[in-house]
């Protein structure tokens, strides 16, 4: 882990205070990261130049460069971001936290970013109004973009590419192990549920051709509850490292299913999907799509992920000794069979 220059947390804090700080107490602890980040909290007290004393949070990601399958620039993307204008495009109800200094370390292929701490809730303790309140904010924003076309974004060059949730399927149908374990009389994965994946599969051709015919915007990618943070009223989102472009809905097939609440899986998909759309609806006409195929995008999207960690959780009698896990992919399997039923 590298360390936390004095010289550097000074100049960071006098930009995030709005004084000159002269010295700083350091403490901290780690947060939630992204796939390899490594991100802190730092507190403190800070003095200024008059002697006063200021306690302080701060926020520090450090980034090693990675390769995530099919997006190899993703590790430093959010530093490119904080770099660009991008913050200008948000509003107080939507937003990313602020960032007070970047750095890039080119020897060592390392970022680290600065940012505002956010005191909020998140995870699953977001509540189902706050879930709606999140797609609504987000339609809005990517409504926004895709109205306005802003050009600083359209020549940025480390964007994951409109094609990253097909490659992400098809890299997932090719793998043997969980394509052949759900076809298998090995597989005690319940029936109905093979089913329906297999259904997928077999109609994939006809489902991507209707995905492809939905307005491309730009998506975060991650959207799921622990990168929500809501906090008075305002929904700020964090760990940006996947964004790119991508087809409408696409991040609310996140929303719904990525380790989300599993009792509230389907209520989610009934009422943030048409809070989505009103957000989205308000600064582009989308009133002639009556097909979203968020449904579908849940399934290519988890389908086998789920399938993989049934099988690493273990199944049959290991599974019942282990227990948990296994059981809770099949339980979210299940709820995305049930919101089928209910369409």
């Amino acid at each position: 882990m590298s360390e936390i220059k004095a010289e550097t947390l000074t100049q960071v804090l006098s930009q995030m205070l709005g004084t000159k700080i002269i010295s700083a107490d350091i403490r901290t602890k780690p947060l939630h990261g992204g796939t390899v980040g490594n991100v802190r909290l730092v507190t403190g007290i800070a003095k200024t130049t008059d002697g006063g004393e200021i306690t302080y949070k701060i926020v520090l990601k450090t980034q090693k460069k990675w390769e995530r399958y099919s997006d190899p620039g993703s590790w430093r993307r959010e530093y490119d971001f904080y770099k660009s204008s991008f913050g200008a495009l948000f509003t107080e109800s939507f937003r990313w936290p602020e960032c007070y200094h970047v750095e890039m370390n080119e020897e060592e292929s390392e970022t680290r970013i600065w940012m505002e701490y956010i005191d909020g809730i998140s995870g699953l303790d977001l509540t189902c109004d706050m879930y709606e309140r999140a797609a609504e904010e987000l339609g809005r924003f990517q409504g926004k973009l895709y109205a306005e076309q802003p050009a600083f974004l359209q020549n940025m060059t480390n964007l994951s590419e409109v094609g990253y949730m097909k490659n992400f399927y098809l890299h997932y149908r090719s793998w043997n192990r969980v394509y052949d374990y759900i076809r298998s009389d090995d597989c005690d994965i319940p029936k109905h549920l093979c089913k329906m994946l297999i259904d997928v599969d077999e109609s994939a051709e006809e489902i991507w051709s209707r995905i492809e015919k939905l307005p491309i915007v730009l998506c975060h990618r991650d959207f799921w509850v622990t990168n929500i943070i809501y906090s008075d009223g305002n929904i700020i989102l964090i760990d940006w490292d996947t964004t790119g472009w991508g087809h409408l809905g696409e991040d609310m097939a996140s929303l719904i299913a990525d380790d989300a609440d599993i009792e509230h899986m389907v209520e989610y998909y009934h009422r943030c999907i048409p809070a989505y759309y009103k957000g989205f609806s308000e600064f582009a006409d989308i009133s002639h799509i009556t097909d979203n195929c968020i449904y579908e995008m849940i399934l290519l999207l988890f389908g086998y992920r789920l399938v993989e960690g049934y099988m690493d959780a273990g199944s049959g009698d290991k599974l019942q000794e282990t227990g948990v896990e296994g059981t809770l992919h099949l339980r979210t399997l299940q709820k995305i069979f049930e919101m089928r039923n209910e369409q």
